[in-house]
């Protein structure tokens, strides 16, 4: 399984993830805070946004127009803004690491 590495302030957890699974839900069902995914991965509230690092933005794709309109409302997105709903972890993403923002608006 690929290994993702979610990093929350001072904090790094270390989850293997299913091929399959998106961003958010392996966060939520393993307990990492800062992912709220409110709408449960419907691409709908925008409470799932992480930044990607850099070295890893081809390998996960770009955004979809609804994500894109959603962190148009976030109050930190940049350019390397994902939601984690919209991230599906594929074998090739084993490594990834993300870091949350300091709060989901």
């Amino acid at each position: 399984m690929p290994i993702v590495y979610f990093v929350c302030g001072e904090r790094e957890y270390q989850i293997a993830v299913p091929v399959g699974t998106t961003l958010m839900r392996a966060a939520v069902d393993n307990g990492v805070p800062g992912i709220d995914g409110d709408c449960n991965g419907e691409c709908a509230c925008g409470t799932c946004h992480v930044y990607v690092d850099s070295s890893w933005l081809l390998k996960v794709g770009e955004r979809t127009s609804t994500e894109k309109q959603l962190l148009s409302f976030a109050s930190a997105a940049g350019a390397n803004s994902r939601l984690a709903c919209r991230v599906l972890i594929t074998q090739t993403l084993d490594g990834l690491r993300v870091r949350m923002p300091d709060a989901q608006h």
